[in-house]
């Protein structure tokens, strides 16, 4: 994960590569979720590829791996930037499809919940290609959720959450629903997020891709800050400005930049070797590499 702060935006006049690089010393990076890709390992799921839980949970059920830790540096991000402003209930979006914003939010709710006190609440709004419940093991998506208390007044939030072994609680998205411009449209949504924010410290929303549809600029009244993950060496900068240019900026928190697999530098390598960082948790390659770059270079400089 590498951040950029919401003044430094990828702007089309910027003379910079077309697709993104990730960025500077002191981020973190974000592996890649495969779950809408054609490779790679795993069953089948509702249409989507799903890898192994502990790639798709990695910062708790591998918490001593390089990955976990640069969601714990994600958390501390998210937590530093609450300040005066309330950050209650954060969305994490992408320009499209298979950016890996999923893995993201999975992997944010956990770290989050790992905080003293802190109770978490994990819901699924994309609706059209829900994946959370079923990424985690927990079902095959047909349960009802969060389309199906939208649609029916008389259903309440506690009724809808399902309980997890992970120390932190999901809304599902239910089954896929056609009619998810209606939901969103509506202010059943909000009424139940306010819920939610009664009960949970912090609420993390997987929404759509923010260009693909129109939900996730729907939900932005009711979201406190978005998290826009982009995927590093393919994510064209112009979709990223088109993104930012999608959300108010004073709700973008910052920018992760996901499934850089260039290796790791000399010095951190070896850095990391000394103290086992840098492996993978599933003994595999390392979609992880530790930021570096020179400001010389022109690029996006972490949110400091």
């Amino acid at each position: 994960m590498a951040w950029l702060p919401p003044w430094r935006q990828a702007g089309p006049d910027m003379s910079m590569p077309t697709t993104l690089d990730p960025a500077p010393m002191g981020a973190a990076r974000a592996p890649e979720d495969s779950r809408r890709s054609n490779g790679g390992t795993g069953t089948t799921v509702g249409g989507a590829v799903s890898r192994d839980l502990d790639e798709h949970l990695v910062s708790l059920l591998n918490p001593q791996s390089f990955e976990a830790d640069q969601y714990r540096i994600l958390r501390h991000f998210v937590d530093q930037a609450k300040g005066a402003v309330p950050r209650q209930v954060l969305a994490v979006t992408s320009p499209t499809a298979g950016d890996g914003k999923t893995t993201t939010a999975v992997n944010l709710a956990a770290t989050l919940s790992q905080l003293p006190g802190a109770r978490v609440l994990l819901m699924d709004t994309d609706l059209r290609r829900p994946f959370v419940a079923a990424g985690l093991g927990l079902e095959d998506g047909s349960a009802p959720g969060l389309a199906t208390m939208a649609l029916d007044p008389d259903l309440e939030l506690d009724q809808m959450v399902r309980r997890t072994p992970y120390n932190f609680d999901i809304v599902p998205a239910g089954p896929a629903a056609p009619n998810a411009y209606r939901v969103f449209d509506s202010p059943r949504v909000g009424e139940l997020l306010e819920q939610a924010r009664r009960t949970y410290d912090y609420v993390v929303l997987d929404t759509p891709p923010v260009l693909l549809v129109p939900d996730c600029r729907l939900m932005s009244q009711w979201v406190d800050g978005f998290l826009i993950v982009v995927a590093a060496h393919r994510t064209p900068r112009k979709l990223l400005a088109e993104s930012l240019g999608a959300i108010h900026q004073d709700k973008v928190l910052g920018i992760v930049f996901n499934a850089d697999d260039r290796p790791l530098s000399g010095y951190f390598t070896r850095y990391q070797g000394y103290y086992g960082y840098g492996q993978p948790a599933n003994g595999g390659r390392s979609w992880w590499r530790f930021p570096w770059r020179r400001a010389a270079q022109g690029r996006f400089r972490p949110w400091r």
